[in-house]
C-alpha cells in the first residue's frame, strides 16, 4: 500500500511569548517519524511523512491529494483546540481517505480527561473522584469531601486536555485548600484550559497496551454497562508495563512526571512484564479492554492505571490514550511489544494490518 505518515513534529510547532515550556512535549520527533516510515517500507509498503498542518508551507490537504495514499498512518496531535487530536482525522474523513487508529469522536472525547471519566463513571468503571475547575475559587464538589464535610486529601491537580504528563510534577499533589487553589490558578494561567482535580491514588503505576478491534457482538456490553468477562476475539493486550517509581529521586514524588517522560526519558526505569499477581493482571486486562470498548477505540490504544496501595492494590483508571507514543526507543507501547518478542517493524505493520482489515482494504484471514 501507499501510506502517508501524518504527525506533528515539535520543531514545526508555533511559538509565542509566555507559552508554557512544556507546551509541545506531546508532539513527535524525527526519530519517531523516521522509525515508522522505515518500518512501513520494511513491511513492503511505499511510505512518506507529511506534516499534519493545513498551513503553508505544509499544506496537508494538497499534499494528500497529490500523494493519493491508500491509507494514512495517523499520529497527529495538532496544535490548538479542545478536540485537536480529532482535527486531522476529520479532514481525512472529508477527503474519504482511510487512516489508522481511533475515529473523530473517540479522539475528541479521550483528549478531554473529565469527559472520559464521566463515561467511565457511567459504566461503573473505577476512576478517582474528581472536580473540574475553570476558576480557582470555585466551590468544592461533594465528590471531593469526606463524611465530615472536609476535603479528603491528598488531591491531584493536572490540565484536562494534555498528554505526556504535561503539568504533572510534585506540586500536583496538594494537601490543603490553599495549595489546591494556588495550583489550580497556576495551571489555569499556564495551560488556558479547565483544570482537573481528583483524589490522589498512592501506589504503583501500570499501563496496558491493546492492539486489535472488537467483534460487533461485544458491543452488547456497552448497553449492559458491565465489565467484560474475557478478552473478546480480535483484541489482544500487550504485556503490562510498570513504571519503576522507586528508581527515581524523591523530587518526582512517586509520580510519572513530565520530567521523567522528557528530561529523563533516555534512562526510563520500568518493569515489563510488570510483576503482577495473575488475578490482578487478568483484572487489569479486562478493565483495559472494557475501556477500549466503551470509548470506541480502534486498532491500538493504551490504558493507564494506578494501584491503590492503601486498598489492596485496587486499580483505578487514570485515562485512555488512543494515540499512544511510538518512539522506537522511548515509548511505553514499544517496550510492551518488545516484551512480547515483537520487533518495532512488527508492531507498526501489525497496526497497519489491523486498520486495513477493519476498513476492508485487505481481506481478513481467519
Amino acid at each position: 500500500m501507499r501510506i502517508a505518515v501524518l504527525a506533528n513534529l515539535k520543531q514545526n510547532a508555533p511559538h509565542w511569548a509566555g507559552m508554557s515550556p512544556d507546551q509541545w512535549d506531546d508532539l513527535d520527533s524525527p526519530v519517531t517519524v523516521d522509525g515508522i516510515v522505515n518500518a512501513l517500507r520494511a513491511g513492503g509498503h511505499e511510505a512518506t511523512f507529511i506534516e499534519a498542518s493545513i498551513h503553508p508551507p505544509h499544506n496537508l490537504v494538497q499534499r494528500l491529494l497529490d500523494y493519493k495514499p491508500d491509507l494514512c498512518f495517523n499520529i497527529a496531535e495538532s496544535h490548538f483546540g479542545d478536540g485537536r487530536e480529532a482535527q486531522v482525522p476529520a479532514i481525512l474523513e472529508m477527503l474519504r481517505i482511510p487512516y489508522t487508529g481511533s475515529k473523530v469522536l473517540t479522539l475528541a472525547l479521550t483528549l478531554d480527561k473529565p469527559m472520559t471519566k464521566r463515561i467511565l463513571v457511567y459504566h461503573a468503571l473505577p476512576t478517582p473522584e474528581f472536580q473540574v475547575f475553570e476558576e480557582p475559587d470555585e466551590s468544592l464538589d461533594l465528590d471531593l469531601l469526606g463524611d465530615d464535610g472536609e476535603l479528603r486529601f491528598p488531591l491531584f491537580v493536572k490540565p484536562s486536555r494534555e498528554g505526556t504528563s504535561m503539568g504533572v510534577s510534585a506540586e500536583s499533589i496538594v494537601t490543603s485548600v490553599d495549595q489546591l487553589r494556588a495550583q489550580v490558578e497556576k495551571q489555569l494561567q499556564l495551560y488556558s484550559q479547565p483544570i482537573l482535580c481528583e483524589h490522589f491514588i498512592e501506589g504503583r503505576e501500570v499501563t496496558i497496551g491493546i492492539i486489535g478491534n472488537l467483534e460487533p457482538t461485544a458491543a452488547r456490553r456497552v448497553r449492559e454497562r458491565t465489565l467484560l468477562e474475557e478478552i473478546p476475539d480480535g483484541l489482544m493486550t500487550l504485556p503490562a508495563l510498570e513504571v519503576n517509581l522507586d528508581a527515581y529521586d524523591e523530587s518526582e514524588a512517586g509520580l510519572y512526571t513530565n520530567r521523567i517522560k522528557t528530561e529523563l526519558a533516555d534512562n526510563f526505569q520500568f518493569l515489563c512484564p510488570a510483576p503482577l499477581e495473575p488475578g490482578l493482571l487478568h483484572h487489569l486486562n479486562l478493565l483495559a479492554a472494557t475501556v477500549f470498548l466503551v470509548t470506541d477505540c480502534k486498532d491500538v490504544a493504551r490504558v493507564d492505571f494506578r494501584l491503590d496501595k492503601h486498598n489492596g492494590n485496587k486499580p483505578y483508571i487514570l485515562e485512555v490514550n488512543p494515540l499512544p507514543g511510538l518512539n522506537p526507543t522511548l515509548s511505553d507501547l514499544c517496550f510492551q511489544s518488545s516484551a512480547l518478542g515483537w520487533s518495532y517493524e512488527q508492531l507498526i505493520n501489525t497496526i497497519v494490518h489491523t486498520a486495513a482489515e477493519r476498513q476492508g482494504l485487505i481481506t481478513r484471514v481467519s
